[in-house]
């Protein structure tokens, strides 16, 4: 893999390059960075899935920022759709973490309003510590109870989910970087409140067209800065990290 900005050298470790960038984490939250994939044309799945879109390039980035992260969030329609499980590292992976103080594997994190959740998927049966479920105090009480058994609950908000409230919650948990994959509506909702920190994007050399899902829908229309920390590329894939820039407003 090659760095193409800020200069140009190869990438021989990847896991080590990405747990070596600074995410300090912010006042009574952890840092919070967003990872996707599009097309060209910006879409972010094919066939109702993102794995199409990817390459061996854009695997290794998935998870070496899982291998940074204490928790992955996610919501829980993209955790229905891409058949989420709980996190399993490799090795290599789980000893880095292990030398840096962090838990051998993230903890999930999973955004609900509905709790329409299957309690006895892997994602919460096989998990080698209980998921977050993260949801608002409009729950319906006998699934709240349900879910209690299986996971963490983290009640946030009245009506909707409050998320700077839940990040709260995971810092307290000693969460420090969070990693949430999506979906659209989550990345919106996160954005609406101006909590991402950094965005992580691959660039697929793929036009798509059709009608699928932009990364982030939902968030009124405001532009938030970034600035371009790296690109790298690797199987005709670019792979860039971006730093919300909280110099400059919203506007």
């Amino acid at each position: 893999m090659q760095r193409l900005w800020p200069e140009p050298a190869e990438v021989d470790d990847l896991a080590a390059l990405v747990a070596a960038e600074a995410r300090p984490a912010g006042p009574g939250r952890p840092w919070l960075l967003v990872n996707m994939v599009s097309s060209l044309d910006g879409a972010i799945v094919i066939g109702g899935r993102s794995g199409g879109l990817g390459g061996p390039a854009d695997k290794a980035m998935f998870t070496a920022l899982r291998g940074i992260a204490d928790v992955i969030l996610v919501g829980a329609g993209t955790a229905r759709a891409e058949g989420y499980g709980p996190p399993r590292p490799p090795e290599a992976i789980r000893s880095a973490r292990s030398a840096r103080g962090q838990a051998a594997a993230p903890r999930l994190a999973v955004v609900t309003r509905s709790l329409d959740l299957d309690l006895t998927s892997p994602l919460f049966r096989d998990a080698e510590e209980p998921p977050f479920v993260i949801t608002s105090g409009a729950a319906d009480p006998v699934r709240l109870a349900a879910t209690g058994q299986v996971a963490e609950v983290v009640v946030s908000g009245d009506a909707d989910v409050d998320l700077l409230g839940a990040l709260g919650a995971l810092a307290t948990a000693d969460a420090s970087v969070v990693t949430c994959e999506g979906g659209p509506r989550l990345n919106g909702d996160l954005l609406d409140q101006d909590l991402i920190d950094e965005w992580a994007l691959t660039l697929s050399p793929l036009l798509v067209g059709g009608d699928a899902s932009r990364a982030v829908v939902g968030a009124p229309p405001a532009a938030h800065p970034l600035r371009l920390d790296r690109v790298l590329e690797g199987d005709g894939l670019l792979l860039g990290r971006w730093l919300r820039d909280r110099s400059r407003s919203v506007v």
